[in-house]
């Protein structure tokens, strides 16, 4: 009786565990798409503020492409920067 409810509980601690850990996940990509959407903002801003005027009034495609190139060198600078980090991380466990 009493391994039965030992197991019982060892499920039931697993599932919370996954629970707590799903619910992690989500909140965590939701924080990242809210921050990654302020991001976008501020990074159209500048280019409406301080770039279109360099590069004249009707120039939506010329500032779009500006744009376009600063988010994906941010997207792939910070991508970069994580992916040393964790390297880092991860040889630091080994040892």
């Amino acid at each position: 009786m009493q391994k039965t409810i030992k197991k019982i509980t060892k499920k039931a601690r697993r599932y919370q565990l996954e629970v707590v850990t799903q619910m992690l996940t989500l909140t965590t990509s939701a924080f990242g798409l809210v921050a990654a959407l302020a991001w976008n903002n501020v990074i159209k801003e500048f280019v409406e503020v301080y770039l279109k005027p360099l590069v004249g009034a009707g120039s939506g495609l010329i500032s779009l492409t500006i744009y376009a190139v600063i988010v994906t060198a941010l997207a792939v600078a910070v991508t970069l920067q994580l992916s040393r980090i964790k390297k880092r991380l991860e040889e630091n466990g080994k040892e």
